[in-house]
């Protein structure tokens, strides 16, 4: 079981590009048992969500 903070990793890697099927599977497995790295993972959507809509807005 990967550790919270190789989670963290994981989770913001994958904004960047897609995850080898051996990390998603171990980023995946880790979310099942830690709500607080699920809610790091949403927090990380919710930026990149909110970023992309305030870059839009200064074009």
């Amino acid at each position: 079981m990967i550790s919270c903070k190789e989670a963290t990793r994981l989770a913001s890697l994958q904004m960047e590009r897609k995850l080898s099927w051996l990390e998603r599977l171990q980023f995946r497995l880790h979310l099942v048992i830690c709500v607080g790295c699920r809610r790091t993972e949403k927090q990380f959507a919710f930026m990149r969500q909110a970023m992309g809509t305030w870059m839009n807005q200064t074009d």
